[in-house]
C-alpha cells in the first residue's frame, strides 16, 4: 500500500484543498494520472448526495479509487462514469442489488435484463390503465346525489380480476400447470397451500418478473462462485448466503412450514420434475448446501 505526504505526491492534478496524504489500493493504481474529486466536490458534480455516495460504498456499488490518510473518499471521472450507469440504471427501475449485479455481469447480460425490465415497466402500463379505465367507468356513477356502491364495488373488481387473472397461462400451458398444482399438492401441506393463496392474492405477473430476475442475479452469482472455485465458506459466498436466506425469508415470511414446501418444490426441479429447467446442476447445487450451511451455523441457526 503506497502513502505519500502532501510535498511528494504524485497526483499533480490534484485539487489545491486535498492536501491530506492518502491510500491507493493497489489495484486502483492505473488512476495516477487522473483528477480526484473529495466527496463534496464529486456529489456536487455528479448532483446527488453526499450521504448517497456513502451509502453507494456501504453497499459495494460505488467505491472511491483512494482514501486520504484521514479516510476521505476521493473519487475519480472513472467513478464519475460508474456513477452515472448506476443512476441510469436506477432511473429505469432497477433497484441496488440488481443495478450491482448489472454492472457485474456487463452489456450481453445487461441486454437481456433491460428487455425483461421492459417488459414489466410496460405490465405496469398496462395495469395502470386498468385502473383509468376503472375510474372512467366509475365516474358516471357518481353523478348526481346517490352513490350506487354497489354498483362502483362491482366496477372495481370485475377490473382487478381482468388485472390478476391467471397471468400464468401465458407462460404455461395447461398440462403444465396441471403438473405444477399436482407438485404443489405434494410439497406443500393443505395449511401452507392456504397460506400461499392469500398471499397470492394481490401477487402479479411484474411481482412474478422481479422476482424472477432477483433470483437470477443469485443464481448467476452462485455459477460465478462456483467456476472461480471459490470457498463456500469465504466472504464472497457467505455474502451470497446472507442474500439468498433474505430472498427466502422474503417468499415464506418466516412460515417453517411453507419453507418446507419451498425445499420440496426446490428438490423437485433439481431431478427434473418441474415444467421449467432445473435452475442449476448438481456441483452447483452441492456448493448452495455447503454455503448455506456455513451460513447459518455462523448465524446460530
Amino acid at each position: 500500500m503506497l502513502m505519500y505526504s502532501s510535498s511528494e505526491s504524485p497526483w499533480k492534478s490534484l485539487d489545491p484543498d486535498v492536501t491530506s496524504p492518502f491510500i491507493l489500493p493497489p489495484e486502483r493504481r492505473k488512476t495516477l494520472n487522473q483528477r480526484f474529486y473529495q466527496s463534496g466536490q464529486f456529489a456536487k458534480k455528479a448532483a446527488v448526495s453526499v450521504r448517497a455516495l456513502r451509502f453507494y460504498d456501504r453497499l459495494g456499488l460505488l467505491q472511491p479509487s483512494a482514501h486520504t490518510e484521514a479516510g476521505y473518499r476521493l473519487y475519480t471521472d472513472a467513478d464519475f462514469f460508474r456513477l452515472q450507469q448506476i443512476l441510469a440504471l436506477k432511473f429505469l427501475g432497477f433497484a441496488l442489488e440488481e443495478i450491482k449485479y448489472c454492472l457485474q455481469v456487463g452489456p450481453t447480460s445487461l441486454k437481456e435484463t433491460l428487455a425483461l425490465q421492459k417488459a414489466m415497466m410496460q405490465e405496469k402500463r398496462a395495469r395502470l390503465e386498468s385502473v383509468i379505465q376503472a375510474i372512467s367507468e366509475t365516474e358516471p356513477l357518481l353523478q348526481g346525489n346517490g352513490h350506487d356502491w354497489e354498483a362502483i364495488i362491482h366496477v372495481i373488481q370485475v377490473m382487478h380480476m381482468e388485472q390478476t387473472n391467471d397471468w400464468r397461462k401465458k407462460y404455461f400451458t395447461d398440462e403444465q400447470l396441471k403438473q405444477m398444482e399436482e407438485l404443489s399438492k405434494q410439497s406443500y401441506s393443505e395449511e401452507a397451500r392456504q397460506k400461499l393463496a392469500e398471499w397470492g392474492k394481490n401477487w402479479t405477473e411484474a411481482d412474478q418478473e422481479r422476482a424472477n430476475q432477483q433470483w437470477a442475479a443469485l443464481i448467476a452469482e452462485l455459477k460465478r462462485l462456483v467456476a472461480s472455485s471459490q470457498d463456500p465458506a469465504g466472504s464472497e459466498a457467505q455474502a451470497l448466503a446472507g442474500q439468498w436466506m433474505g430472498m427466502i425469508q422474503q417468499f415464506t415470511r418466516g412460515d417453517t412450514d411453507v419453507l418446507e414446501g419451498v425445499k420440496k418444490m426446490t428438490s423437485a426441479n433439481l431431478r427434473g420434475q418441474t415444467p421449467y429447467p432445473p435452475f442449476f446442476g448438481k456441483e452447483d447445487g452441492a456448493f448452495l448446501d455447503k454455503m448455506l450451511e456455513t451460513y447459518q451455523e455462523r448465524q446460530g441457526a
